[in-house]
This record gives structure tokens, C-alpha cells and sequence, in this order.
């Protein structure tokens, strides 16, 4: 059964790889997209809880309950990329544009270079010290 489950996920993972390379480049169409399935699930989940016959209250107690314990109910209404651009000032993701992405991407990843670098050196500081 595991076997089944990781295969699974692994043709899924690969689907959902290609299709992210392809729509990150027209977010209006992935926002679409996107919001189909959100609302279908939704939609589902609604019908789920009217063939169980809980209340709307019921229901909105626990989906309170559930999104705030998992951390979710924040992160999704507002979004947690959404509240750190606004404490930094800066643009929301889907208003930059490649190029700034692109920039970023190398800023971050000299930054990792350099704290590297710092690491390597404090360890090699370290040895000479306990030598």
C-alpha cells in the first residue's frame, strides 16, 4: 500500500512541477485556476457537512477552531507573504516583476554564499584555537 502512496505522489508531485513552470508565468490564469479547485473543494466539503446535518454555527466554530490551531487561518485569509511585504514595504510577489524576482534569487543566494564562507572560517578559527 505504501509503495501505491508514494507512486502516487511522485506522478502528482511531477504534474504539479510542470504545471507550475508553465502557469508562474501568467498568474492571472494560475490565480484562475487555482480558485476553481479552492471552490470545488470548498463546494464539496459544504456538502459533506448538510449530509451531516451540521449547523452553519457548528460549522463555523470548527472550521474557527481547526484553521487556528493548524496555523492556518491568518496564513490563508491574509496570507503570511502578503503581511511581511507590508511590514518591509515592499512589493507583493505577484507585482514584481521577473527581473526583480531574478535579483532577489541572486541577492539570496550570494547571501548563503557568504554565510558560508563566515562558517567555514569560524570553523577553521575554532580548530587553530583548540589546537
Amino acid at each position: 500500500m505504501r509503495k501505491i502512496l508514494n507512486v502516487i505522489h511522485k506522478v502528482f508531485d511531477e504534474i504539479e512541477n510542470k504545471a507550475r513552470i508553465k502557469l508562474v508565468h501568467h498568474p492571472l490564469v494560475y490565480a484562475f485556476i487555482g480558485s476553481v479547485g479552492i471552490v470545488s473543494i470548498w463546494r464539496g466539503i459544504w456538502h459533506i457537512s448538510d449530509d451531516w446535518g451540521i449547523s452553519s454555527w457548528a460549522s463555523l466554530i470548527f472550521g474557527t477552531f481547526i484553521t487556528m490551531i493548524t496555523g492556518l487561518f491568518v496564513s490563508f485569509f491574509i496570507g503570511e507573504n502578503i503581511i511581511i511585504s507590508g511590514l518591509n514595504k515592499e512589493k507583493r510577489i505577484d507585482e514584481k516583476t521577473e527581473e526583480e524576482i531574478h535579483k532577489e534569487r541572486t541577492a539570496l543566494t550570494d547571501i548563503e554564499k557568504d554565510i558560508k564562507e563566515i562558517k567555514e572560517t569560524l570553523i577553521r578559527l575554532e580548530n587553530k584555537k583548540n589546537k
